[in-house]
């Protein structure tokens, strides 16, 4: 479950099905009336992070390969 946390970006887009959150979010459209709130905003809350760190690592990249 920490996968996602530990290595912020994979160079190849594995991040979809690498990590626990963004299958509820890419698939939770049709769920979404079985969530409370909260879960919900867990969700979202830990699939922005998983965002952030892929953001992260792309600009890691762009600035490794300007060098």
């Amino acid at each position: 479950m920490g996968k996602c946390r530990s290595h912020g970006h994979s160079r190849h887009g594995h991040h979809k099905n690498s990590c626990c959150c963004s299958h509820n979010n890419h698939h939770g459209g049709f769920y979404r009336k079985f969530f409370t709130a909260e879960e919900r905003i867990e969700s979202l809350k830990h699939y922005k992070e998983t965002l952030e760190n892929e953001i992260k690592g792309i600009e890691e990249e762009i600035e490794n390969l300007k060098k």
